[in-house]
């Protein structure tokens, strides 16, 4: 896990913290357009998501970042900097950790998920994968206290960020942070993801 960033406010999740993070974000995503897409039977939503964030926190563990309060409020899930989007090895992978979450939606959750990967900016660049905070929780700074290390080490690495926002309204919020809208990406039989790029200040 890269944990070579160090913020007062924020820290590096642990292990310990996984059970508490997947509720967390299971909390955070409940209402999601994309989640509500991804899982559209409410009667398995839960237990789906519950799978899901235990894997995807297992994934960033090993090969990303995994961002954290000191009170477990919320989290920052970072893909370090690399060329372009994942490599077709490095999708499959991924693919394969967490297709068997969706059931029989797996392969028109992939499909329309796939063309995402490769719209990454060419450049080197951080990705946020997931962004997500404890509902009471929400507007009170958790959210910026997650961005500021990694926004932080982009500025001085000269280095681009980048992320996919669920909502429309959500485009709002990260232009506080410095993020730019690029493109929607309407996901085929889906809500559409909006696509913002925050260059270095």
């Amino acid at each position: 896990m890269v944990t070579d960033l160090t913020c007062r406010v924020a820290r590096p999740a642990t292990p310990a913290d996984f059970e508490r993070l997947r509720q967390v974000l299971m909390g955070a995503f409940a209402a999601d357009p994309v989640h509500l897409w991804m899982f559209p039977d409410p009667a398995s939503r839960s237990r789906r998501q519950a799978r899901l964030f235990r894997r995807v926190l297992a994934i960033y563990w090993h090969s990303g970042a995994i961002w954290t309060t000191d009170d477990v409020a919320g989290a920052a899930l970072w893909e370090p900097p690399r060329q372009g989007g994942p490599t077709v090895t490095q999708f499959l992978d991924f693919v394969l950790s967490v297709v068997p979450v969706f059931g029989c939606r797996a392969l028109s959750v992939v499909r329309a998920m796939a063309p995402l990967s490769v719209l990454h900016p060419p450049e080197p660049h951080w990705y946020l994968a997931i962004l997500g905070s404890e509902p009471s929780r929400q507007r009170s700074g958790v959210g910026r206290a997650l961005l500021a290390p990694v926004l932080r080490c982009c500025d001085e690495q000269g280095l681009p960020a980048y992320l996919e926002a669920s909502r429309e309204e959500n485009i709002a919020y990260y232009e506080r942070y410095g993020f730019e809208f690029v493109a929607p990406y309407a996901l085929p039989g889906g809500p559409s993801v909006y696509r913002m790029l925050r260059p270095p200040r």
